[in-house]
């Protein structure tokens, strides 16, 4: 019970509103507040953690097609395919895909084809991680806010404990001052 009202009041001091208004979110960030409990974990292990295999192949797909690697490999082959039926083959008569090249423009097409989904798959679940970090950078970020309100509180009733107590001081040492001066006119 005494954890839920600690709750209620950082929740009502701090954001000022009620526990129960409160999203998932903020709740989670005010009990961790109120427990002193980190609250950053790393986003990317438990997102990895996660995924099947089927993600996890289209990521290292989607990773090696956006490569200089592929790139430099898919250019080789095209530049092959082109010198084997232009040069090589067409001088012997034995092209098995002459000039337009229908045969390579099916193969690309269908590479395209498979590819293109695959990376919009990988690029989805990217977007899904980009909002989990981003959603766990506003817990972070929120948590934070709240122990800089909280120590600023603490600092401003320091300053008004020391005031009090600095008053306090001046009137005791005016008091004695009085006495003094009191004495004085007295002795004259």
């Amino acid at each position: 019970m005494a954890k839920k009202n600690q709750k209620e009041e950082l929740a009502n001091r701090l954001l000022g509103r009620r526990w129960e208004s409160l999203s998932e979110r903020e709740k989670r960030v005010i009990q961790h507040l109120g427990e002193r409990q980190h609250i950053s974990h790393d986003t990317n292990q438990e997102f990895d953690t996660k995924l099947t295999f089927g993600q996890r192949l289209a990521d290292q797909v989607a990773a090696f097609g956006g490569s200089w690697t592929f790139i430099i490999i898919f250019a080789a082959v095209l530049l092959s395919w082109v010198l084997l039926n232009s040069l090589i083959l067409a001088r012997r008569g034995d092209t098995f895909d002459a000039y337009p090249y229908i045969l390579l423009n099916l193969f690309l097409s269908m590479l395209a084809a498979i590819q293109a989904p695959v990376i919009l798959m990988s690029q989805n679940r990217q977007g899904i991680k980009d909002r989990f970090d981003a959603a766990h950078d506003y817990e972070i970020n929120l948590k934070s806010e709240l122990e800089i309100l909280s120590l600023h509180e603490k600092i401003d009733e320091l300053r008004e404990k020391n005031w009090s107590e600095l008053i306090t001081m001046q009137q005791e040492q005016i008091r004695l001052l009085m006495q003094l001066l009191e004495k004085r006119e007295l002795a004259k």
